[in-house]
C-alpha cells in the first residue's frame, strides 16, 4: 500500500514535497494568505476569514499584521492574545503551537522542514518536518529565526535576529547565531 506524501509529512517521515496533492494544499493557503495581505485593515479585523478558516486554530484576540504568509495554514495553531507583527513568515509543514500572550516581532520565520542533506534528495523534493513548540508569554525578537523541531519555553526571550537551533528553557533570554543564553549578573 502506497501511503501519500501528506500522510507522509504528518507522520515525521520523510517525504516529497514535489507532490500535486501538497501543492493543491499551498495554492489555497497562498489564496487565504493572498486575501489576508490585500484586505484593508479595517475589512480585514485580526485575520481575515479565509485565513482565519484554514488555520488548525486561532484563540481569542489573536492577530496577524500583514504582510504574512504561510506554507499550509492548518498545522497553525495561535493561542489566546497571540501576536504576529508584520512580516512573519511560518513554513508549517509540522505544527506550530503559539502559546497565549506571546508576540513575535516583525520578519520572524518559522521553519519545520529539513531538508535532505544529499543533493540528490533534495533535487527529489524530500523533506522531514519537524513541529515547533512556542510556550505563553514568549516574546520573539524581529527577525529572529527559530528551526525545525525547535521548542520555546514559557517566558523566554528571544532577541532580535537570533537564530535558534535548538530547545529554549522557560525564561531564558537566548541572543545570536546560534541562540545561546544570555547569563544574568
Amino acid at each position: 500500500m502506497t501511503t501519500s506524501e501528506r500522510i507522509k509529512m504528518a507522520a515525521g517521515e520523510w517525504y516529497t514535497c514535489i507532490d500535486d496533492e501538497l501543492e493543491a494544499l499551498r495554492i489555497t493557503a497562498r489564496d487565504a494568505v493572498f486575501e489576508h495581505n490585500s484586505l484593508p485593515p479595517r475589512q480585514r479585523g485580526d485575520i481575515a476569514p479565509a485565513l482565519q478558516a484554514l488555520l488548525g486554530g486561532a484563540g481569542e484576540g489573536a492577530r496577524i499584521e500583514a504582510p504574512f504568509h504561510c506554507a499550509y495554514g492548518f498545522n497553525l495553531f495561535l493561542g489566546d492574545g497571540v501576536f504576529l507583527n508584520a512580516g512573519c513568515t511560518i513554513l508549517d509543514t509540522a505544527p506550530v503551537r503559539i502559546g497565549r500572550g506571546t508576540m513575535l516581532g516583525p520578519n520572524v520565520q518559522i521553519y519545520c522542514a529539513e531538508h535532505h542533506r544529499e543533493a540528490a534528495g533534495r533535487l527529489a523534493g524530500l523533506e522531514i518536518a519537524k513541529a515547533v513548540t512556542i510556550g505563553d508569554n514568549a516574546w520573539i525578537g524581529g527577525s529572529a529565526v527559530i528551526l525545525a523541531g525547535a521548542s520555546i519555553g514559557e517566558g523566554a526571550i528571544v532577541g532580535a535576529g537570533a537564530v535558534v537551533t535548538r530547545d529554549v528553557t522557560a525564561n531564558a533570554t537566548v541572543v545570536g547565531n546560534p541562540a545561546r543564553a544570555v547569563t544574568k549578573g
